[in-house]
């Protein structure tokens, strides 16, 4: 699939309906557009069957609750949605969102409740989020932006709202040739990335940053399991920027991300590490399975 995302072929499935591609539009008094009162899914799907597709269905109706979007659909609905969706668009391997908005309506202040929630799924081919990082590692930035306060913000919501400054690290970090970014959080202890969770290795025991003010993605949950699984000790805590200097390993997790090396952040460096790649190996068959 090529060319601009808003034209080309296929269907996207909007409010229960398949509709043209190009035809999927909305107004542009879409509550959303001003005041980012939405909230999505990014999921793969491997051989036909999208990786724990019923846990970010169940995400994304909690999201829309904790942004007071209750949204119209059960997760059976969303899970028969996305079906139709691949299937429409013969995709047995691909990437789908599911995005769940306030649409334009009586209402167009800051106050929505009168206005229709509304939901889109749309899917398309997509390879590695980093390219060929997968085997020499990801380049990161570090960013200006940190991570805010839960009490400012709802930060167990994959909320779109909450990636502006994602949006604004990343753009930052490929102006220096990077990949992506780091953040740290309101406290000055090290988060995630723009889009991904981070995991660090020192003497064989994993540490990953504790998600208690952001997002504790489902592949960062499965990573922690599989490695567990493998018998290999993993320390969720808080991690100050000077320790950066003594870990030999880092990698980073997400749907997107999938298990990816990283070899650089700022002035440290990583190698691309045994445990490294046998994560990403062993997360590779996982998926595939």
């Amino acid at each position: 699939m090529t060319g601009g995302y808003d034209d080309r072929d296929g269907k996207i499935w909007m409010d229960g309906q398949l509709i043209d591609w190009r035809s999927a539009n909305v107004h542009i008094l879409t509550h959303a557009m001003h005041y980012a009162s939405a909230v999505f899914e990014g999921e793969r799907c491997y051989n036909g069957k999208i990786f724990k597709s019923r846990e970010h269905s169940e995400r994304l109706l909690n999201s829309g609750n904790l942004i007071d979007m209750p949204i119209p659909y059960t997760v059976d609905e969303i899970e028969a949605a996305k079906q139709e969706v691949l299937a429409t668009n013969n995709l047995t391997d691909a990437y789908v969102r599911v995005l769940a908005w306030r649409g334009a309506g009586e209402d167009m202040g800051v106050a929505s409740e009168r206005n229709p929630v509304r939901m889109a799924v749309a899917a398309w081919e997509w390879g590695a989020y980093y390219g060929d990082a997968k085997f020499k590692g990801a380049k990161l930035d570090i960013s200006k932006w940190k991570r805010p306060s839960p009490e400012t913000i709802p930060c167990a919501a994959k909320a779109a709202g909450l990636y502006m400054i994602c949006t604004m690290s990343k753009h930052a970090a490929e102006a220096k040739g990077c990949s992506d970014a780091m953040m740290f959080d309101y406290r000055g202890y090290v988060a995630e990335a723009t889009g991904a969770n981070m995991f660090f290795v020192k003497d064989g025991v994993v540490h990953t940053p504790k998600p208690d003010c952001f997002l504790n993605g489902l592949t960062r949950q499965t990573v922690i399991g599989r490695l567990r699984d493998m018998k290999v000790e993993v320390v969720e805590r808080h991690i100050m920027p000077e320790e950066l200097e003594d870990f030999e390993q880092c990698w980073l997790t997400g749907t997107a991300a999938e298990v990816t090396p990283v070899g650089q952040i700022g002035d440290y460096n990583f190698e691309v590490g045994a445990l490294a790649r046998a994560i990403s190996e062993d997360y590779e068959k996982l998926v595939r399975n």
